[in-house]
């Protein structure tokens, strides 16, 4: 994989390759965890330098929904967009609707050859529907109900 995209093949960037698909859409924070756990000699410098290599080489895709840190998974040729949780801020992979790169027609972009369309969906995971349900159901049972009449 490295040697085809005319990279050395080096210690770092084969922990950073295996934390990343350990841990898909780690954000570097995580990826340094996960390397220094194999690796403590590795800087976090090198982190970010592999991290940026193997991003410019092709090999690493980064992502960084609005207000959230940058993310990164591994580029697995296939063209996949992301639905991102706006409670826990999860992200999950979505299969394009059409298959095929780029799966939008920007209209407007007629100078521009168009390779790649990047949509992310917004929402709530499962887990964070489940616990605001939970809390809802939660505040309807506990409040009080009014059973006093007024008297005139």
């Amino acid at each position: 994989m490295l040697r085809g995209a005319h990279l050395r093949v080096t210690r770092p960037r084969v922990a950073v390759l295996h934390a990343l698909h350990d841990s898909p859409h780690a954000d570097t924070g995580t990826v340094i965890e996960k390397v220094r756990g194999r690796h403590t000699q590795v800087s976090h410098q090198a982190v970010y330098d592999c991290l940026a290599a193997l991003t410019d080489a092709g090999l690493v895709r980064r992502i960084q929904p609005m207000g959230s840190v940058a993310r990164y998974e591994l580029r697995r040729g296939d063209n996949h967009h992301h639905a991102v949780c706006r409670s826990c801020g999860s992200i999950v992979d979505v299969a394009c609707a059409t298959g095929e790169a780029p799966c939008l027609h920007a209209s407007g972009a007629d100078n521009f050859a168009v390779d790649e369309a990047e949509v992310i969906y917004w929402g709530l995971c499962a887990d964070c529907q489940r616990e605001k349900a939970s809390a809802t159901a939660e505040l309807t049972t506990s409040q009080p109900t009014n059973t006093a009449t007024i008297k005139e």
